[in-house]
């Protein structure tokens, strides 16, 4: 099929002289549909223009602040202190070397890991054989001054 279309062509050679005049025409079609366009593209620029400016009054946000009472170094209890060290930590510090702990000795329980069975060192501070990861946040706050 595709021969058959180029076939035409080559026949039709006289008629390519006669085109010149169609494609004159069709510029001039063209400039004036040119001349219209731009006529309709301003005034949805216009519309969008204000659209833009509510986008950017929600970019700015307010930072975040730290809130002073997670940074605050808090003294570990003796039974805390042989797990996390004396040193003085902040509670996410402590949370964090706990669960350094628990991983390094395979704490975590195999079956439901939001368990944790405690050994001889963290059942001084938890009170329990196993607690929930949870409630372990709340049991390391009364071993922290």
């Amino acid at each position: 099929m595709a021969t058959a279309k180029k076939a035409p062509a080559k026949k039709a050679t006289p008629a390519k002289k006669a085109a010149p005049a169609k494609t004159v025409a069709a510029p001039a079609k063209k400039v004036a549909a040119k001349k219209a366009a731009p006529a309709k593209k301003v005034a949805p620029a216009k519309k969008a223009a204000p659209a833009k400016k509510v986008a950017a009054k929600k970019a700015p946000a307010k930072k975040r602040t730290v809130n002073a009472a997670f940074m605050k170094a808090l003294t570990p209890s003796s039974a805390l202190a042989a797990v996390v060290g004396a040193a003085p930590l902040p509670r996410t510090e402590v949370v964090s070397k706990l669960w350094v702990y628990i991983k390094k000795n395979k704490l975590q329980d195999a079956v439901n890991k939001r368990m944790i069975n405690a050994d001889a060192k963290l059942k001084e501070v938890f009170g329990k054989l196993q607690v929930s990861m949870f409630e372990m946040a709340g049991l390391i706050g009364k071993h922290l001054k």
